[in-house]
């Protein structure tokens, strides 16, 4: 950065420099091009007066002395001219400013010499019998003026790149200072007003970075508890499904009870399952690893799918369950729509009380498909409530195992409702129930 900043303003300062001696130049030697002309002008009319009075006498009296006088008469023939004979000369008859002169009574023009070192002015006028009175001047070009001065102009630029090198140098250094002394983590103001709002925005980005590294920790932590309570999760019932087997192998069984200890392996092992499905399920939410395909649903339909898997086990805890509302499209994935009902259906029936009411409900409302799952259960303190979508959470952990389940089912409900960009939003009061509704974008 100081690099840059040094070089920046040492172009800078060199550009205002060069700018300003061609500026300079360019306005001065237009003023005194100006001046020249003007001043020929004022020579050729004292000429041209002389000349109409005393004729050629007069001429040969003047001493010009830095530019040319030269008499043409009315057939471009050369009369007179204060510097060569007048026999060499060709007839000027041709010439720009002649023939403006004849015409109009005054004339001028410029030639360039061959080298384009030098310009040569030329103001005519008409006398009074007809001839022209001719003065030209030498003049420098801008081009020669420059060349004629190069040796002061490298002084000069080499005075001045010293200069823009110290003062560049001088800046740099304290611009620089003010940005270097600048202390993050404090909270002192910039000193310069226009890097403020840069200081602001690090500050901001530096509390982001903090709420990211907190987020990384509380990520582990959940990480770190996952593993852990999938391990319980898993070793529970492989010791039933072990126990039962080496009692069965080691032959202690009665034959009477061979079928109920064959229960337990069967049911620990469909618990197993259920667990590995689950877990599955959340990975490939996690990782983006479903099925992308969003289609129409009717997700009244869908509903009515749910209702019919889990009538038997919500008559089996002997709580009633019910659907109300009307059908509603929406885009969403079938499966993992179907996630969501199930679950949330699943967990209200479990967490009911015997004869119970599970209702789920199905509505639109501002553009969205609402769907609500509501039950007249146990109820989720309000510190709690915040928790439950956590991976194995359980608010009830002794009434966890009488209802089974893997504590992962309203962990998929989150997870799902992210892929569908849809809200969820819990009202729940202990010994009063629970409701949750889901809000998808309805078609």
């Amino acid at each position: 950065m100081t690099k840059r900043i040094f070089r920046s303003i040492l172009i800078v300062a060199l550009f205002v420099f060069l700018s300003s001696v061609v500026l300079i130049m360019g306005v001065l030697y237009s003023y005194f091009s100006s001046q020249q002309k003007t001043q020929l002008n004022e020579q050729l009319d004292i000429a041209a007066v002389g000349v109409n009075a005393e004729g050629v006498t007069f001429l040969k009296k003047l001493k010009p002395n830095g530019y040319r006088l030269t008499l043409i008469d009315k057939n471009g023939n050369v009369s007179y001219d204060s510097q060569v004979g007048t026999d060499n000369l060709e007839n000027h008859l041709g010439r720009e400013e002649v023939k403006e002169a004849i015409s109009k009574g005054k004339g001028e023009s410029s030639r360039y010499s061959t080298t384009m070192m030098e310009r040569l002015l030329y103001e005519a006028v008409k006398l009074e019998n007809g001839d022209v009175l001719r003065i030209s001047a030498h003049q420098q070009t801008l081009f020669g003026l420059l060349l004629g001065i190069m040796q002061q102009l490298i002084v000069v630029l080499g005075i001045s790149l010293l200069l823009a090198l110290f003062l560049a140098y001088r800046m740099t250094k304290r611009l620089i200072k003010p940005l270097n002394d600048i202390d993050i983590s404090g909270s002192t103001d910039a000193e310069y007003d226009e890097i403020q709002p840069l200081i602001d925005r690090i500050k901001i980005q530096k509390n982001e970075i903090e709420i990211q590294k907190d987020k990384i920790k509380k990520a582990e932590m959940v990480r770190r508890e996952f593993t852990a309570n999938v391990a319980h999760e898993l070793k529970t019932p492989l010791q039933t499904i072990s126990g039962s087997a080496e009692l069965m192998y080691d032959g202690i069984v009665k034959d009477g009870d061979i079928r109920e200890f064959s229960g337990k392996i069967y049911s620990e092992s469909k618990r197993l399952i259920n667990l590995v499905d689950d877990i599955t399920k959340l990975s490939q939410l996690d990782g983006g690893q479903y099925d992308h395909n969003f289609e129409r649903i009717d997700l009244y339909s869908e509903c009515e799918n749910t209702v019919d898997q889990l009538k038997t086990a919500a008559d089996r805890s002997g709580v009633s369950l019910s659907l109300t509302g009307k059908h509603v499209r929406m885009n969403g994935i079938k499966k993992l729509v179907d996630s969501i009902i199930y679950n949330l259906t699943d967990n209200a029936i479990k967490y009911s009380k015997a004869d119970g009411h599970v209702t789920i409900d199905v509505r639109s409302e501002n553009e969205s498909a609402i769907l609500t799952v509501a039950d007249d259960g146990i109820g989720i303190p309000k510190e709690e409530q915040e928790r439950i979508f956590e991976r194995f959470y359980r608010v009830d952990k002794s009434r966890s195992k009488e209802v089974g389940g893997t504590g992962l089912g309203l962990s998929i409900v989150k997870h799902a409702a992210m892929v569908h960009d849809a809200d969820i939003n819990i009202e729940s009061e202990p010994g009063k129930g629970t409701r949750i509704s889901v809000a998808f974008k309805a078609l």
